[in-house]
């Protein structure tokens, strides 16, 4: 899992970033203004992206126009929202969020040696994997170029996020230490492979919107907890969902070799079917065994836990929400909390 499997930012358009799925954001004043604050970052997008060499604007526009829900700038915005915030620093922020985000898919990718992103083929099939290492690593630099800008605060926030994403990939690679430990050596991966970056996200919007420091704290847990939750619905969603409702092939996870949250909690259940475990816990060689485990974790108890596991995070969610004061930016996160644990049902 060197990127997120089905990654809550694929596959939609900005422009429909206020309707993200069954995410409304219902406060017409509000969907308005978000609309016009992506509108302002696609723009700052592009123009960060165009370089004296043609080439490097050219792979970078790869990913920036192949699509994408924009949620970590979307989040950004909505954080915002909470303050009287800075635009400008705002924007610039949910930029460099986003660039970072983009730069990261490039790696990504090298790293699984995939061939499709977003529905178009990927920047390694395209050309090869060191002008898709050189691009995420433009995006990179650009991004702190537009971050220095951001001042002291956001530039140390944000390397701290670039630690994070390095070390959630690293703890991957190196794997738990022990198998009584699995669980929780994925959660950790997740978060700092995803949630991080989305905690930042609530951070900086907070911060540019002028709010006191227990308000940025709180953006910033929410960020964190629903950045976490996505890729376990996205787990749960690979497993459970008919492929009309998901748009996703079910056990694309198994195929890859990726073992995802409810997997992992089924290994390590102590009365799991014997069955089930062997194929979760080797190779599987063919579409009926992708099949046959598909059917066992479709009524295992590791599934159960890891809808469990989503729950809890969604109460977590809204437990920090609530110490938010009662207004339409609170409303439309209450709805995205409520989004993440509805389309996995």
């Amino acid at each position: 899992m060197t990127s997120p499997v089905g990654d809550p930012t694929s596959g939609v358009p900005w422009e429909a970033a206020t309707a993200v799925g069954g995410f409304d954001i219902a406060d017409s004043a509000l969907a308005e203004s978000v609309r016009g604050g992506m509108a302002q970052v696609e723009r700052l997008l592009h123009e960060a992206v165009d370089s004296d060499l043609d080439f490097a604007t050219r792979a970078s526009l790869h990913l920036v126009e192949a699509g994408g829900k924009r949620f970590r700038p979307l989040f950004t915005l909505l954080a915002a929202e909470f303050g009287e915030s800075d635009r400008e620093g705002v924007v610039k922020a949910a930029a460099v969020l986003e660039m970072v985000h983009l730069a990261t898919l490039y790696h990504d990718d090298v790293m699984d040696e995939a061939t499709m992103r977003r529905g178009a083929t990927s920047a390694n099939a395209r050309w090869d994997n060191s002008v898709a290492i050189l691009t995420g690593d433009f995006l990179f630099a650009q991004a702190s170029r537009i971050a220095a800008d951001l001042g002291g605060d956001a530039v140390r926030s944000l390397a701290r996020t670039f630690e994070s994403l390095v070390t959630g990939q690293m703890r991957e690679t190196v794997g738990a230490e022990s198998d009584d430990g699995l669980v929780d050596h994925y959660l950790e991966v997740i978060y700092e492979k995803t949630g991080s970056l989305i905690a930042t996200c609530g951070r900086f919007g907070a911060m540019f919107a002028g709010l006191d420091a227990e308000r940025v704290e709180v953006l910033e847990n929410v960020g964190k907890i629903v950045g976490t939750a996505f890729q376990i619905s996205d787990d749960i969603i690979d497993i459970a969902s008919p492929p009309d409702e998901s748009g996703k092939t079910p056990g694309t996870d198994l195929r890859e070799g990726v073992r995802t949250l409810p997997m992992l909690c089924e290994l390590t259940e102590p009365d799991a079917d014997p069955r089930l475990r062997e194929l979760l816990s080797g190779t599987l060689e063919t579409d009926d065994d992708v099949q046959e485990a598909l059917r066992g974790l479709r009524d295992s108890v590791g599934l159960k836990r890891a809808r469990e596991t989503l729950d809890e995070y969604a109460e977590r969610a809204n437990a920090e929400l609530a110490r938010l004061p009662d207004s339409p930016p609170r409303d439309a996160l209450c709805a995205l909390v409520d989004y993440v644990v509805a389309r996995t049902r």
